[in-house]
């Protein structure tokens, strides 16, 4: 018997979308597109794509081991999730959902500039279609929402920038309110998310404070107060719940690597007592040899390294440190480049020292990344058959690991997995935009992405992908401002004049000479 079939009443469903508001439309088509394939993503690498890190963040939670190496507040996320349904789907899931709103928030943001629906829509579906993007963003990986809080940072600042350039710089509306506080909770998400992405909002502050003068109130509170509450979890929080704190030689590290790195060019400027400190902590071979590797700092910490001779010694390493940077500057900060190249180089270093782009696959190894090898705890744990993929669907999780793997072409890793490609795209997109204009104002889209490079760049282990997702995804949703419609005219008088008297101004005795919407014809 032949199934009857559901007629499809075109006429009803369009009068029901003709139902919502104009200006919704946009970012309801953005975030259900964009939606619907990170679930594709989600289905194909079901319950999640996961790493080293990923199955660290289990034991953690699962064997009273909280750390705050990691992100505490995201180690809570898989506790939550194990806890209610008894795997991580629930966490990648919502994810998506998180990651999908951000790009639709960001849309809008970009109307403000004049960006037209259709462009600032492709690049936010590029960003889910993406394999290097797409996947990450149903990895178990603290990570995850830090991009999640930078993208919407980045959509918040824009508003505020695009709020001067209306010249409502001094108004005190709802939609002033939500934009500072869109952009504190993004800042917030990037200081709970990753230890140093505090940072961000340190460096991205005097930036916006800069374009938008008379909103510095307000930019403080969305910036400084993150700042502390990130610093006092850390400090005084954690510790009181009794969360193990990272041992002297893991937050150090970098500083021995640095030092190998100097050793090994230029050993002549270290003296008897600096080799003999360095001795106690590993043979001066290994500090001239594998540990110079200026590419990757794990190479540093490696056996015959003797970690707990490090945290031992640290003190007098750290003063090593410091004599090191006063003695050989160039050598100290040419280190640093070296290590933090896969935030300013669009190209790899040599794959023999580890420089090459780092990136994870989505997928997890029997031995659970060599857990079950050495941890018993992990090896026998009853999370363990939740602990790989279980796609939903085994051909479509063909396709899509196909797709992934062919998005690791060596020729183009510089355009799909190095964020730095995209940092200097988006500068030079807003420069542009900012001549258009013949204001300064946008330059404040530059903040969030220019602070993320800057962090990466101030202290980064090695060249991992991860690290530079942030800027790659803000990258591709600056892009449209190419096509952005002027909006905007110049003109004269306190923006307060021009909103009303019934608005308040932070100073209303200074002269507002930002710009205005021009005349609609």
């Amino acid at each position: 018997m032949k199934a009857p079939t559901i007629p499809f009443d075109t006429a009803r469903l369009r009068e029901r979308l003709e139902r919502i508001p104009a200006q919704r439309r946009l970012p309801l088509a953005v975030y259900a597109t964009t939606q619907m394939i990170f679930l594709i993503w989600w289905a194909a690498f079901y319950p999640g794509g996961m790493s080293y890190d990923s199955i660290s963040y289990v034991w953690h939670v699962t064997t009273n081991h909280w750390m705050s190496n990691h992100s505490v507040a995201y180690d809570g996320l898989v506790w939550l999730s194990l806890q209610t349904t008894g795997d991580l789907a629930i966490l990648t899931f919502a994810q998506t959902v998180a990651m999908a709103a951000a790009l639709a928030y960001v849309t809008v943001t970009l109307r403000q500039f004049g960006v037209p629906g259709k462009w600032s829509a492709t690049a936010a579906i590029a960003c889910a279609v993406l394999p290097s993007i797409g996947s990450f963003t149903i990895f178990v990986w603290k990570d995850v929402p830090f991009v999640i809080g930078a993208v919407l940072a980045f959509g918040a600042a824009g508003r505020l920038v695009a709020r001067r350039m209306r010249g409502m710089q001094s108004v005190r509306d709802k939609a002033f309110r939500n934009e500072v506080a869109a952009l504190f909770l993004g800042f917030l998400a990037m200081g709970l998310f990753r230890n140093n992405g505090l940072l961000v909002a340190v460096l991205a502050a005097p930036v916006l404070l800069l374009v938008l003068p008379r909103m510095r109130r307000a930019l403080l509170v969305a910036t400084v107060i993150p700042v502390l509450i990130s610093g006092l979890l850390n400090v005084v929080v954690y510790p009181a719940m009794g969360v193990i704190t990272p041992t002297k030689d893991q937050v150090y590290a970098m500083n021995y690597a640095d030092i190998a790195v100097v050793y090994g060019e230029a050993p002549q400027t270290f003296t008897k007592a600096d080799k003999k400190l360095m001795a106690k902590v590993a043979p001066l071979s290994h500090w001239s040899g594998r540990a110079a590797n200026c590419y990757n700092a794990d190479w540093a910490m490696q056996k015959p390294m003797n970690r707990q001779k490090a945290a031992e010694y640290n003190t007098q390493l750290v003063d090593l440190w410091m004599r090191v940077l006063k003695r050989t500057p160039d050598k100290m900060i040419g280190a640093r480049l070296c290590r933090s190249q896969i935030a300013w180089s669009p190209f790899p270093g040599p794959a023999g020292l580890m420089g090459n782009t780092l990136i994870s696959s989505p997928s997890v190894p029997k031995d659970m990344f060599g857990w079950a090898d050495w941890n018993p705890e992990m090896r026998d744990s009853p999370y363990r058959p939740e602990l790989k993929i279980r796609p939903l669907n085994d051909h479509l999780h063909n396709a899509m690991y196909f797709v992934w793997k062919a998005s690791k072409t060596p020729q183009l890793q510089w355009l799909l997995f190095r964020g730095a490609t995209w940092c200097y795209a988006a500068y030079a997109v807003v420069l542009a935009f900012s001549r258009r204009q013949r204001s300064w104002a946008p330059v404040g889209l530059m903040a969030v992405t220019l602070s993320l490079q800057l962090t990466v760049v101030a202290a980064n282990p090695a060249p991992l992908a991860r690290y530079m997702f942030a800027p790659m995804v803000l990258g591709i949703l600056t892009l449209p401002l190419i096509a952005a419609k002027p909006r905007f005219g110049r003109r004269s008088g306190a923006d307060s004049q021009a909103s009303g008297p019934s608005h308040k101004s932070e100073d209303s005795s200074s002269t507002d000479r930002d710009t205005q919407p021009a005349p609609v014809a």
